[in-house]
């Protein structure tokens, strides 16, 4: 494969890959895993020709344009309203997901410790001091910590994965209720939201349309494979009902610690235990890296402010105060955060990138001669109204 689309494959499985997968078992133990790997397919399918149709209005502009500027040139005010509270209200989601998951992951820590005295608030606390840091640095200590991060993480996903199958029965894989697969999407659809990078994406390939589409899809697509297979070695080898089951961590809230010490406990492996806690806390610290990233460079366009001296404290604390004191107060908030997400997802990267590419192909005429996504407006309703259905079902 050419090492630019090697490249930018790994930029959209860096970006989709992160704290929602470890969701997705969580959230899909009612409904069993083959309603669950249809519902995974669904939602790749459709978030993957949103992501073609964003491609698509960002060819239309100059380079180096994003989500804000896209929706300026084609839907006007109203879309840069959208688009700017859909983002903010998206990432801060994310945050609270993440912040809420490492939280628990550092209880678990101190737990095997022996330190249990600590008030629950110093977890979450603790966490956004020593990773927020990073992030207060800047995107160099970022960009070396995150490639380290992202090597280990693929590697103790292969482990963990090589020691778990054996545990996999059949009796496990039927279980659950297909109906109940309706309430995943929201999570589900987050897992697959890659498409904000794009932008970037077309910057690194030097407008080179043919290979941007082609990292897309494997980009897209071993995601897929990876949730595919997450799903099957957690519901395959953990029942879903009983004291020790999934469904009694969704009625908790979710937590990622409890998902950590329940694959230890089947697992019964005193070796897969620390690579269980390394997998998981990897998958929390990159998500919640790449996401506060985004979020500061957001903060810093749009209050005109640079990310130095006073500048980067207030970003900094604009960016992590908020979802922190939400944390605070509702610490159990891991899978539901990432719900909220999903819906802000929808609307950002699938409902707004239709109706952009609407109005620029039917109204501006911005289309003529640059890259056009096939399905025509067949497709692009088809995008919108599953996006309208979707919203409704996270909000039910």
């Amino acid at each position: 494969m050419d090492t630019k689309i090697a490249g930018g494959v790994l930029l959209i499985v860096g970006t989709a890959i992160g704290g929602g997968m470890l969701a997705l078992p969580i959230v899909s133990a009612g409904s069993g895993f083959w309603a669950t790997a249809l519902m995974l397919i669904f939602c790749w399918l459709i978030m993957t020709f949103s992501a073609f149709l964003l491609l698509e209005v960002n060819l239309w502009l100059p380079p180096r344009n994003n989500i804000i500027s896209m929706a300026k040139a084609t839907l006007g005010k109203p879309g840069i309203i959208i688009a700017g509270l859909s983002y903010i209200l998206l990432l801060y989601s994310l945050l609270s997901a993440y912040i809420a998951g490492g939280s628990s992951l550092f209880h678990l820590m101190l737990t095997e410790l022996g330190l249990t005295t600590l008030p629950e608030w110093f977890n979450s606390v603790f966490f956004v001091c020593v990773f927020g840091l990073i992030v207060f640095r800047g995107i160099q200590p970022i960009d070396y910590v995150n490639r380290a991060l992202m090597l280990t993480k693929f590697g103790s996903l292969f482990i963990l994965l090589c020691f778990a199958m054996p545990h996999v029965t059949t009796l496990n894989l039927l279980n659950g209720t297909p109906s109940k697969v309706l309430g995943t999407i929201t999570v589900i659809i987050t897992s697959f939201g890659f498409s904000n990078i794009i932008p970037s994406l077309r910057s690194y390939f030097q407008e080179d349309v043919k290979k941007l589409r082609l990292a897309i899809l494997i980009g897209s697509l071993i995601p897929l494979i990876c949730y595919l297979l997450w799903d099957f070695v957690v519901l395959g080898s953990i029942p879903s009902h009983g004291e020790h089951g999934l469904l009694k961590v969704m009625q908790a809230g979710g937590s990622v610690s409890a998902l950590t010490e329940l694959l230890s406990f089947y697992l019964n492996n005193t070796s897969i235990m620390g690579i269980t806690h390394l997998f998981t806390s990897i998958c929390v610290l990159t998500s919640f890296l790449c996401v506060s990233l985004a979020l500061t460079d957001f903060l810093a366009d749009g209050l005109q402010l640079e990310k130095k001296g006073k500048g980067n404290w207030i970003i900094n604390g604009l960016t992590f105060l908020p979802p922190l004191f939400i944390v605070i107060f509702f610490p159990n908030i891991f899978v539901a955060a990432l719900k909220y997400a999903g819906v802000f997802c929808i609307i950002l990267l699938m409902l707004l990138p239709a109706g952009m590419v609407w109005s620029g192909r039917y109204y501006k005429m911005l289309s003529r001669g640059h890259y056009t996504v096939m399905g025509g407006k067949l497709g692009l309703v088809t995008v919108i109204v599953v996006g309208l259905l979707v919203i409704g079902l996270g909000l039910i």
